[in-house]
């Protein structure tokens, strides 16, 4: 069951979190794990329509989501990454994944999730170009984490970055050459936040509708 549930995360944004979260615990599973797959299949069942909704927007531009739940994982306290990539304002790619390795402040887990968001950014917007769709403007990379913004455009090493200069470097390397204009975004209208997660109804529901997910059976 998870293993299709994987598979059917690569066409619904809203599930995987959950999906990643549950296939963690696939070498141990116990009766809460298989409690969590269903109630996702619940959830799925009660949606059986719900997709992304592509649409022409006139313009081509490469928007990158960043976000982390830092320390986000009760069992070994590592961080969970998530990063979301639109193309035209249409979602393209998306992930959710866990670090590999525990994080000792959240600037740190957000360095290396913004490098991510980077590196599939940069991936699509050379895809573009192969396909002679693209005219490189710089890639918006939207943030909500003011002290990693303010890191990353600040020349100078601090003692506190050292454990993430690598990233630093790569990050900051692509902002002064023009590929990437890393903006604040508030953490509401952060919408990779659904993939570091569990949200309350509310803001799920809201960042569902700004993915630009419908239901295609909603009445309307």
């Amino acid at each position: 069951m998870v293993g299709r549930l994987i598979y059917l995360s690569h066409t619904r944004p809203d599930i995987p979190f959950a999906v990643s979260l549950v296939s963690q615990f696939m070498h141990a599973p116990g009766p809460e794990h298989q409690e969590a797959i269903f109630r996702i299949l619940r959830c799925l069942k009660g949606s059986p329509g719900k997709g992304l909704l592509y649409k022409d927007r006139g313009h081509l531009q490469v928007e990158s989501y960043t976000d982390v739940f830092w320390a986000g994982s009760i069992t070994n306290r590592r961080s969970t990454s998530g990063y979301c990539t639109f193309v035209g304002g249409n979602l393209v790619s998306w992930r959710s994944k866990k670090q590999s390795v525990v994080a000792r402040s959240s600037v740190e887990a957000e360095f290396r999730a913004v490098a991510n968001g980077i590196c599939e950014g940069l991936w699509v917007e050379k895809l573009l170009q192969e396909l002679n769709f693209y005219n490189s403007p710089p890639i918006k990379l939207y943030c909500d984490n003011k002290s990693a913004i303010f890191i990353a455009h600040n020349p100078v090493i601090h003692d506190r970055t050292k454990h993430v200069e690598v990233d630093k470097h790569f990050i900051k390397e692509k902002i002064e050459r023009g590929h990437i204009c890393m903006t604040y975004i508030p953490t509401t209208e952060q919408l990779a936040d659904i993939l570091t997660k569990g949200l309350p109804k509310k803001p799920f529901d809201y960042i569902t509708r700004k993915l630009s997910m419908e239901d295609i059976f909603k009445p309307a």
